[in-house]
């Protein structure tokens, strides 16, 4: 466990130290902050634009982070060759997947953290520029804690994409390895199409591929809750609770099979 936690405290560092990181981070917060001037734009609607730029600048942009830097782990190592200096360090590969997965999983919560600040921010400014009788009018609070649910799973979903790309980034080149996680992000928020693809399609064969993609796959739709929390739709507590059971499982077998198939990996 020391082990892990030391690889995973020096891949935040390196991430930290990243300058890309800091400029995905800025475009994220401009974004944000330009959410409000958008906003002004529409009257009526402003706290709603704040709240849905916010939110989506805060998945896009950590999405980026979790694919660009989370397929660099381990294929980064191996390009330099330092992969045989750990390695040979008494250093399980297993430990490896665990801390470098751990150090990038701390990178996005101190990101997401600085985004959602960000947009609380905005919008306690909102809240004290408009006038009582407009924020009557609203759906929900500028300051809504129910915000944090949806912060809570683009993290979720967040994580679950690190891992995917963690993943193929045992076995795969940088290139394909972003190209494959990108794909399972699209796919995973489709998901409920591929459900119900034996109704456009005269094909049971395609039917049953696409059933059988809709159970392999990630369904990542369920993560996405920004509409609701944005038009004041309370959503339950035991769906937020199911929905971290679920990505932690999926978290969980993407992380064991990536530490199978990195163990048998030969470097020579």
């Amino acid at each position: 466990m020391r082990v892990t936690a030391a690889i995973a405290v020096n891949v935040f560092r390196e991430s930290v130290r990243d300058k890309v990181l800091y400029n995905l981070v800025l475009f994220a917060l401009l974004l944000t902050a330009a959410s409000y001037l958008i906003g002004q734009l529409t009257a009526g609607q402003d706290v709603k634009i704040i709240k849905d730029l916010g939110l989506s600048a805060t998945s896009f942009f950590g999405l980026f982070i979790a694919i660009f830097i989370g397929i660099g782990l381990v294929s980064k190592e191996v390009e330099r060759r330092s992969i045989y200096s750990l390695l040979a360090k008494p250093i399980r590969r297993e430990q490896l997947i665990l801390g470098k997965y751990g150090g990038l999983t701390l990178t996005l919560a101190v990101n997401v953290s600085v985004m959602a600040a960000a947009i609380y921010v905005v919008l306690a400014y909102m809240a004290w520029a408009t006038p009582p009788n407009l924020r009557a009018t609203w759906d929900a609070p500028a300051l809504d804690p129910r915000l944090l649910e949806a912060v809570l799973l683009v993290f979720v979903e967040l994580m679950l994409v690190t891992a995917v790309a963690l993943f193929f980034s045992t076995f795969s080149s940088p290139l394909l390895s972003a190209a494959f996680t990108l794909a399972f992000y699209v796919v995973g928020h489709f998901s409920a199409d591929l459900r119900n693809f034996q109704q456009v399609v005269d094909s049971p064969a395609a039917a049953r591929v696409a059933r059988g993609l809709y159970w392999v796959l990630p369904n990542l739709a369920q993560f996405d809750i920004k509409a609701d929390v944005v038009h004041g739709v309370h959503v339950p507590a035991g769906y937020v609770a199911i929905a971290i059971g679920y990505a932690t499982v999926y978290i969980a077998m993407l992380l064991a099979i990536a530490m199978l198939v990195f163990s048998r990996r030969d470097f020579k």
